[in-house]
Order: C-alpha cells, then structure tokens, then sequence
C-alpha cells in the first residue's frame, strides 16, 4: 500500500494501480522500454492489474514476467467494464492510467486517474475524466515511485 497525503486533495491509500494496455503500456502491442522494470518495482507496494480488449493480441506475452493480472475484455461496453473493476477493487484504492475513450470512466471513477498521450494519442474525454496527463508512461509510472511529483502536481 502507498499512503500518499496530498495537501487540498486529501490522503490517499492506494492499494492497486489499474492499467489500459494498448497506447498505454504498449505501442502496438509492444510494451514500451522501462514499463516491466517499473510494474514489477511497483508491485512491492501496490496490486497490478492491466485491463485490455488487447487490440494487437500482444499483452500476455508483452506483459510475461511481469507481476500483474491481466483481464482481457469483451468486446461491447469496456467503459462500462472498467469502471465496474474499478468499483469492485473500491475506487477510493485505486490509481487507474488508460488513454482511449474506453479508459474515461476508469480515470473518473478512480482516486487518482492519469492519462496518457503516447504515439496512439489520447481521446479528449479521457483527458478531461483524468486529474492528470503525462507524456510518458515511464513519467506517470514515476509518479508512485517518487511520490512528491504526485503531490507537487495535484496539490491545491
């Protein structure tokens, strides 16, 4: 568990890291350099789970020897899907970090949601759900590690 005291956001307990997979962890189905090393640090201190429709069929073996649980999604309503994920690990718990459309009620619904723009993009209504966005997913996976950025940047 991370405890992480954000003056004017409040306390946060986190307990689990939520994950999209394609355009967040992975360039086209290829995960990008560095995530491995850092999913697997983080999971001394947090649950990993990666939810993905797996767009490029990659994720379980991109994300082989990483410490996670990898959900694979249907193909109708995955907003839907991930916000109840999100809800059943108990949101107050969760930092959740996606990019696409399907990502927007995670990134809501969650404590802490970051959103990604990578090569892939990052839909509008993602970026707006989040309380951040980064350009990296090695930056926004930083932030747990070296927490006073969190702070620095969702302080009031």
């Amino acid at each position: 568990m991370l405890n992480i005291k954000i003056p004017g956001f409040g306390t946060t307990q986190l307990k689990h890291l939520v994950c999209d997979f394609s355009g967040t962890l992975s360039i086209d189905g290829f995960l990008v350099e560095g995530v491995a090393e850092r999913l697997n640090q983080l999971s001394r201190n947090l649950d990993i789970h990666i939810l993905t429709a797996d767009t490029h069929g990659r994720a379980k073996q991109a994300l082989k020897g990483v410490n996670c649980k990898l959900q694979l999604l249907g193909d109708e309503k995955q907003d839907i899907q991930k916000e109840a994920y999100i809800k059943k690990l108990g949101a107050k718990n969760v930092i959740a970090i996606g990019n696409g459309v399907n990502d927007r009620l995670m990134l809501k619904t969650a404590i802490i949601g970051i959103a990604i723009c990578l090569t892939e993009g990052v839909a509008v209504d993602s970026a707006a759900a989040a309380n951040l966005l980064t350009t990296s997913i090695t930056d926004a996976l930083d932030l747990l590690d070296k927490p006073n950025r969190l702070i620095a940047t969702l302080r009031y």
